[in-house]
């Protein structure tokens, strides 16, 4: 028995063991136990006790021992263990004392504690002593396990734990400890039919180590120990995994059973059913029948089993079961129909299931995707569960898109292209949009770096949203189109990037670019896909045709071919804006000579396919109607270097149909390219090829045997490089290839304005004097065209444009050529038939011409346009209102716009002056002003202004001197004052304020004209006293004091004309006194309510209307002979008022920042002119005193000085107003502000021609007309060298300059 002398010792010290103890033979070892066993086995605790292994051994060995006593033993001995010295001495001296007590002890007591205090003990002793004890253990409880003589009860369950925790020892592999493996095995497998699941449980944990173990000590050759059970074995550990309830068992069993499958335990059972049924009525039947077991296929067996842990809370035996799904289906039985039977078996249902429920997180998704994508093979029979579970994939690729290179992006992406592209319709728009976002933000990611991916992830990213492009459903997601923009915008980014690593990507990522141009065509037409189309085309110009043209050298064919089938897709849309747009970039940017470079270095038939159709769709698009498909049909048959293809052209094509289509081809092809200066070859051999083409092939085209392509084609091929041979001095030409094809354009119905032509060419064929007739006709026609579908002004910019008013208006406007010639010749022609409307058709062109292109009016006139404006003048005027508006509207626009110089046909144009007085009288006798009579009088207006630069000084002195328009004037002028106040509703809106704004500006008009017409016939001063009847000569003209009635009464617009022709009057008195050296000396009495308007006028609103008047009185007080004294008191008064408003505006700062800038300047020149008087009034003094003058200078600063600012104070200083130091201050602000015009570059306003073509130069109506000749006036009054009061730059620099002159001829003197 066990004894226990713990209370005999307990007072007894430790014994402390010596060397020679530990070899047995001390003379101090513990004396023996009361049972008498040797001392040596009598093992000492700290506390004092000693344990006897043998009374130990007996008393737990023993079956009929009371479990308590044997319990208290164990814990003892479990005390003992945990005290190193004990342990120590026990696994010095007897280590493997205990094995075969304990483990009969598991299998001798049927109670849980015990067994687990065993387990324990077996665990400590094989962990602390090693291999060898461990083995031991192991050996022992593996040889009770495999005795024949095994009964399985429960107490075999302690033995199979403690055998599994044995073996589940990571140092120590066990597995060659065990004798009799084959009869464990045995017993085992026998032992899992038992219906308990702590026992299967535990046989299945120790079958998976036994089987681990075995694998990794086996030798290669060896034979598998569970081969001979294999059918048995599996349809067990199904069995067991379809019936039991237990996770733990669970976990064993499908532990097992992926073990198995790893060693293709499921190949070899299948093989062995297939022989037994091939076997079935062989001789050895029943011997093969013995290895079998009967019931459904192990695969059906399998899908079963693996329902019921797939269902399970546990999320460990969920991994796990689809773990060896995934592992049965990829290496046991993953052919096409066990697949399908998983299929069928809802397997798919369930793992969709799982994935939904587990919050689409790892390792649950990792695991279910790898199910999923095997399960995908399956096509039809898994699409239909796909589609019940397709919103649990969604959310899956969401968390997945956030983990680079996470292990299921691809299948998670296959799976949703599978559903997309077999289910399109199905879609709901929720997903689209979100898996949109989804897949934009993956590919934008890889663009910037922050994520990697897989080259088969981008390219099923791509998949997908092709897929979704195309399906139904994406039709109506607006910001699907968006995804797809980004996406497809950072698809192409980078893979241009890693181009040289990756070609598959960018395959990819060129066909997602060329799908998503196809959908932005489908369906309704909105603005996001519109921006999708600008987006792809941008794309296509900015990044991708650079870097094409860049890396051609170091791509594969393929690529090449998909950039260039890209670019094709984009071009076969040719009704759209971007693939004209884009068509024109790619011409643009030599595109005809860099294919040729990519049939050079890929000279496939292919690539040559591909080159050509290009080339057919780029002429499509620029060209229209289908004009490109002989290049599609000769496409096969064309040579791939652009010399051969020259070579072609000079062959004869008569009635060979191969060659006249490849002949056309090339044409077209030459022609398209040139429009853009695209070079297939060098200038002298594309020219000396067009010559033959012509000499060889001339009768066939003649006859119209050979129509190759529309004759235009060739005038303009042949116009383009006989131009440039012509620019070059160096290139030969054939006189007789001219000859004939003149001569072709002679008899061949051909139109010049249907297709597009180079500049160069156009201008070498108005070169050509011997085709003016055939060009006149084309240019008939082309007016003819405007006049029924209105002007177009199309431009194509830089080197090509099409045949329309522009072109024609270009070269009308130079000198080198014919068109300004054929154009007058033409209206020559016209009138001579009297064919009114090719005449309104081409006047109106004529217009637009001279509109766009001002230069072409000087041409026009220089080939004596005004002999057929007489002409139409005559003729218009007696038959069309129409033929005569539209010659009113030539006439002015050539009078607008033209240079005097050019004016040289005097006797036309006083004709057609005769001719519009005669058109005009009788309408306003009538009172019936017309749209053209407000242009008539424009025209005489613009005459007369032409005669101040000594042109059409005749034509001007008929308009001067003219009765009629005298008393037009007169009329017109005396109705209008008679108004009185109600003249201010007479505004330009107006009937009368039209008539009465253009009566006004033909008499500012005549006062410019009078002195250069008729110099010193007439004196103005006449106009001052309208009771003074001197005047011997009737001109047309306005006296003083009606214009200031219209100034005082009118509406803004009258003020402003009547003040301008004021101050234009006393100008030119004032010219015509220094001319005489004389000064005015009649009594100014007449002067007095003059002088009253404009004092009043100076404080007007309209800085026009008050600049104006303060100029006239300056001029009026520069008047010195006047009787001073009648006009003192008012002056005083008035001008007082004028000076000291001035004084304040400048001084005060509240008042500066309002009106600094503008409206102090009319007052500058009334204090001017009293500075200059020789007898300046006292009170300036007082006005500009010191306190005003240092306030004045203090507001100022080197942005808002202005001229005016300037003459002041250059007159206050002549004047002696300014002290030293205001002097000093005013010198170096000024100077500070000369620095600041030229550091900010303050430029000029713009000059008189510049201005005058701000206005439209066509007049539609009264309106335009006024405004052309209120901007021409404006420009040569003082309020012309304004605009808008804003300062100009040069007459500033000017008076500063003479302000610094003043002040150093004041130093010196």
């Amino acid at each position: 028995m066990y004894l226990y002398e713990q209370e005999r010792h307990r007072y007894q010290p430790p014994i402390e063991s010596q060397p020679d103890e530990i070899n047995g033979d001390s003379a101090a070892s513990p004396s023996a136990c009361a049972q008498g066993h040797r001392s040596s086995l009598n093992l000492q605790t700290l506390e004092g006790g000693c344990i006897c292994l043998v009374c130990l051994s007996n008393l737990i060995s023993n079956p009929r021992s009371p479990v308590v006593h044997v319990s208290y033993a164990l814990s003892q001995l479990s005390r003992a263990l945990s005290q190193p010295a004990f342990l120590r001495d026990l696994l010095a001296f007897h280590p493997h004392f205990l094995v075969s007590p304990l483990v009969d002890a598991l299998s001798s007591f049927d109670d849980d504690p015990l067994a687990s205090q065993v387990i324990d003990l077996v665990s400590l002793l094989s962990h602390s002593c090693g291999g060898s004890l461990c083995g031991e253990f192991a050996a022992r409880i593996a040889s009770r396990l495999s005795s024949r003589a095994l009964a399985w009860s429960r107490r075999q369950v302690f033995a199979l734990h403690c055998l599994g925790i044995l073996l589940g020892c990571q140092k120590n592999n066990l597995y060659s400890y065990i004798k009799d493996k084959d009869a464990l095995t045995l017993n085992l497998v026998t032992g899992l039919q038992l219906p308990s699941d702590e026992i299967q449980g535990e046989i299945l944990f120790v079958l998976y180590k036994i089987s681990i173990l075995q694998y990794a000590c086996k030798d290669e050759g060896a034979t598998d120990i569970f081969c001979p059970f294999c059918p048995k074995l599996l349809q067990l550990s199904l069995d067991i995994l379809t019936k039991t309830q237990s996770d733990d068992v669970r976990l064993n069993c499908v532990a097992l059973l992926t073990v198995l499958v790893q060693r293709g335990f499921f190949q070899i059972a299948c093989a062995i059913d297939l022989s037994y049924k091939n076997s079935c009525e062989a001789d050895n039947f029943m011997q093969t029948a013995e290895h079998v077991v009967d019931g459904p296929p192990l695969n059906m067996l399998f899908a079963e089993a693996v329902k019921a842990p797939l269902l399970s809370s546990d999320t460990e035996v969920q991994v796990s079961t689809l773990d060896l799904i995934f592992l049965y289906l990829s290496q046991g039985g993953g052919s096409g129909n066990e697949i399908r039977e998983f299929v069928e078996e809802n397997i798919a249902d369930y793992v969709f299931e799982i994935l939904r429920l587990s919050g689409y997180r790892d390792p649950v998704l990792t695991s279910c995707l790898q199910v999923l994508d095997l399960l995908s093979t399956a096509d039809q029979m898994f699409g239909q569960r796909l589609t019940i579970g397709f919103s649990t994939l969604v959310p899956s690729l969401d968390y997945v898109a956030e983990v680079p290179y996470h292990p299921v992006q691809t299948q998670t992406l296959k799976l949703i292209w599978n559903y997309v592209s077999n289910c399109p319709g199905l879609v709901s728009p929720s997903c689209i949009e979100e898996l949109g976002l989804i897949l934009t933000q993956m590919v934008k990611k890889h663009t910037d770096g922050e994520m990697g991916m897989l080259t088969e992830t981008f390219s099923m990213a791509c998949l997908i949203l092709v897929a979704i492009m195309k399906s139904p459903s994406s039709q109506g997601t607006p910001n699907f189109s968006t995804s797809v923009q980004d996406a497809s915008r950072h698809a192409i980014l980078t893979c241009l990037s890693h181009h040289r690593n990756n070609s598959i990507q960018l395959m990819h990522s060129l066909y997602l670019l060329k799908e998503a141009y196809a959908y932005s065509h489908e369906g309704n037409s909105t603005s996001t896909k519109t921006e999708l189309q600008n987006s792809i085309v941008n794309i296509c110009k900015t990044t991708l045709l650079p870097w094409f043209m860049t890396a051609i050298h170091e791509i594969e064919e393929d690529v090449v071919l998909g950039v260039l089938e890209a670019f094709h897709s984009i071009l076969l849309h040719d009704s759209d804006v971007q693939a004209t747009e884009f068509a024109n970039f790619l011409v643009s940017s030599s595109w005809f000579s860099f294919s040729f470079g990519c049939l050079g270095l890929f000279p496939t038939e292919m690539m040559k396919l591909r080159v050509y159709l290009m080339f057919s769709s780029i002429v499509d698009v620029i060209q229209g109607n289908n004009f490109g498909q002989p290049i599609r049909d000769a496409a096969s048959h064309l040579p791939s270097d652009p010399v051969d293809l020259l070579f072609l052209l000079g062959q004869k094509s008569y009635r060979n149909l191969e060659l006249l289509s490849c002949q056309s081809a090339v044409l077209l092809i030459l022609y398209t390219s040139s429009l853009h200066d695209d070079g297939l070859a060098d200038e002298k051999l594309v020219l000396a090829s067009l010559e033959q083409y012509i000499l060889v092939n001339s009768s066939g085209i003649l006859c119209g045997a050979v129509e190759p392509v529309p004759m235009e084609l060739l005038v303009n091929l042949y116009g383009l490089y006989r131009g440039l041979a012509k620019m070059s001095y160096q290139i030969s030409y054939s006189l007789e290839a001219e000859h004939i094809l003149f001569h072709l354009m002679a008899e061949k119905v051909w139109d010049l304005v249907a297709m597009r032509i180079h500049p160069i060419s156009l201008k070498w064929l108005f070169q050509q004097e011997k085709i003016c007739k055939l060009l006149s006709n084309q240019i008939l026609e082309l007016c003819r065209c405007n006049s029924s579908y209105g002007n177009r002004f199309i431009m194509y910019g830089g080197s090509s444009q099409k045949i329309d008013v522009h072109a024609i208006a270009e070269l009308v406007a130079l000198e080198d050529n014919f068109a300004a010639r054929l154009l007058v010749c033409l209206l020559k022609e016209l009138l001579e038939e009297h064919e009114e409307d090719d005449i309104v058709s081409v006047v109106s062109a004529m217009a637009v011409m001279v509109d766009k292109f001002p230069a072409a009016s000087d041409q026009l006139c220089l080939h004596g346009i005004g002999s057929g404006i007489r002409s139409l003048c005559y003729q218009s005027r007696h038959s069309s209102s129409q033929a005569f508006m539209v010659t009113c509207q030539l006439t002015f626009c050539i009078l607008h716009l033209v240079n005097s110089a050019s004016l040289s046909d005097n006797e036309a144009w006083l004709a057609i002056t005769i001719e519009l007085i005669e058109y005009l009288v009788p309408r306003v006798a009538a009172d019936s002003w017309t749209e053209e009579s407000s242009i008539t009088i424009g025209i005489l207006c613009l005459m007369l202004h032409h005669s101040t630069n000594k042109a059409l000084v005749e034509t001007s002195k008929s308009i001067l001197l003219s009765s009629s328009l005298v008393s037009i004037m007169n009329n017109t002028i005396h109705v209008a004052c008679s108004r009185g106040p109600a003249l201010l509703d007479c505004d330009e809106g107006t009937k009368t304020g039209e008539i009465l704004l253009l009566v006004l500006l033909l008499n500012f008009f005549s006062l410019q004209s009078i002195h250069a017409v008729l110099p010193g016939s007439v004196d103005l001063k006449i106009l001052l006293d309208q009771d003074n009847g001197k005047q011997p000569l009737s001109f047309v003209s306005i006296h003083c004091h009606d214009l200031c009635r219209l100034m005082h009464f009118g509406s803004t617009m009258i003020k402003v004309v009547a003040s301008c022709c004021l101050l234009e009057l006393f100008t030119r008195i004032s010219d015509q006194e220094n001319e005489k050296s004389d000064k005015i000396n009649d009594s100014p009495q007449h002067l007095l309510s003059v002088t009253a308007a404009l004092e009043g006028l100076v404080f007007c609103s309209d800085i026009r209307v008050a600049m104006n008047c303060s100029l006239c009185l300056s001029i009026i007080l520069g008047w010195e002979k006047l009787d001073m004294e009648l006009l003192a008191n008012r002056r005083n008064n008035w001008c007082r008022l004028i000076v000291e408003e001035l004084a304040m505006s400048l001084a005060v700062p509240s008042l500066a920042s309002e009106s600094f800038m503008i409206h102090h300047k009319p007052a500058v020149y009334v204090a001017v002119a009293l500075l200059k008087q020789k007898k300046v009034p006292d009170w300036m003094i007082s006005v500009f005193n010191d306190i005003s003058v240092r306030g004045i200078v203090e507001n100022l600063s080197a942005s808002n000085v202005s001229t005016e600012i300037v003459l002041l104070f250059r007159e206050l200083m002549n004047a002696g107003y300014i002290k030293p130091q205001h002097i000093a201050n005013l010198n170096r602000l000024f100077q500070a502000c000369r620095k600041y015009l030229y550091t900010n570059d303050v430029h000029d306003t713009k000059g008189q021609e510049d201005m005058d073509k701000e206005v439209a130069a066509i007049p539609g109506d009264t309106g335009e007309v006024r405004q052309v000749l209120v901007r021409i006036m404006s420009s040569h009054s003082f309020i012309g060298t304004e605009s808008n009061g804003l300062p100009n730059r040069n007459r500033l620099l000017e008076e500063i300059e003479l302000f610094s002159k003043s002040l150093m001829e004041e130093d010196s003197s």
